[in-house]
């Protein structure tokens, strides 16, 4: 007996080649895959001493944040390249930083 699979091919995508949104002075998004029920991963690259206008609330779903590079600040600690943070659905942060940053994002629910 054989069994067929349907398993759809991987999707890839690289950072150098993903469209650049910038959303504040010196904070550009790198959208690098959205699946259908609105889940996405993205690259957030943030300059040196820049700052999040207003507060970013996780809604619909959390967020999930890898510290590529740099020292990313929540407003409330840092977090140096190498940490993991998961920001559950309704927690709110200021995201910045002094250093400077890159941040792998990725949003399961959207």
């Amino acid at each position: 007996m054989t069994t067929e699979q349907n398993t759809p091919a991987c999707v890839w995508s690289a950072v150098r080649d993903a469209p650049v949104r910038e959303l504040f002075p010196g904070i550009r998004a790198r959208l690098l895959w959205e699946g259908d029920n609105g889940a996405k991963a993205a690259v957030l690259e943030m300059d040196a001493n820049t700052r999040w206008q207003g507060v970013d609330v996780h809604e619909p779903g959390p967020e999930e944040v890898f510290v590529l590079s740099g020292v990313f600040n929540d407003g409330d600690r840092d977090y140096p390249a190498g940490t993991f943070i998961h920001a559950p659905a309704g927690s709110s942060h200021v995201p910045q930083t002094t250093t400077g940053c890159t941040l792998f994002l990725f949003y399961p629910e959207g």
